[in-house]
């Protein structure tokens, strides 16, 4: 698997980059959110955070400018029955991942049925398969209401995309919090995993 790439851009076009990478160039599949962050222009080095979607008619990268975004991806296409990368990908092209959340916590389907191609169905399913098999709204109420730290909610997050059970991730989280309040993101992530593990 593919998660991290770092290079060159070599081509850059509206959602879509070809890093090269010690002389091998690879096409991504970027949000736009991402391209708007990363800026990317021919020449210019990049690092990006990949998933690699391997089905037996191809293969294609996806990539994100944060762990955020990245982690919203994995949530829908591991979570959410009959979502798929090109889906997955359509919803952070059609709004920022915190309008993505208060959407689903407020459960509001018609919000999240004007992305192009989410239909209302489709937006109510993902409503509800992410309360019930999840449980993030409430973490993300949470992060609203001032209870719970922006970060220890991407903690969370990542530890879920990754396949722990949520309960499991937030006492985990919450846990190494305690004992180190200034604990960035990613430092939560990895000392959660090595408490679960």
């Amino acid at each position: 698997m593919i998660v991290r790439l770092r290079g060159k851009v070599w081509e850059s076009y509206p959602n879509r980059l070809v890093v090269e990478a010690s002389g091998v160039g690879y096409e991504v599949l970027v949000p736009f959110s991402s391209m708007d962050r990363l800026n990317p222009v021919p020449g210019a080095d990049i690092e990006l955070r990949t998933y690699h979607h391997i089905r037996e008619n191809g293969q294609q990268l996806y990539g994100f400018a944060t762990e955020e975004e990245r982690d919203l991806f994995l949530l829908l296409i591991g979570r959410v029955s009959g979502i798929g990368p090109a889906i997955a990908l359509a919803v952070l092209n059609g709004m920022p991942a915190a309008r993505f959340k208060a959407c689903v916590a407020e459960g509001d389907s018609v919000g999240l049925s004007k992305i192009k191609g989410l239909g209302k169905k489709t937006a109510e399913r993902i409503i509800l398969e992410l309360k019930d098999k999840v449980g993030m709204v409430e973490t993300w109420r949470g992060v609203e209401s001032g209870e719970v730290a922006p970060k220890a909610a991407d903690a969370e997050l990542a530890l879920v995309a990754l396949g722990y059970k949520q309960v499991d991730a937030r006492k985990a989280v919450r846990k190494l919090l305690e004992e180190q309040a200034e604990a960035t993101t990613e430092e939560l992530i990895r000392g959660a995993l090595k408490s679960m593990s």
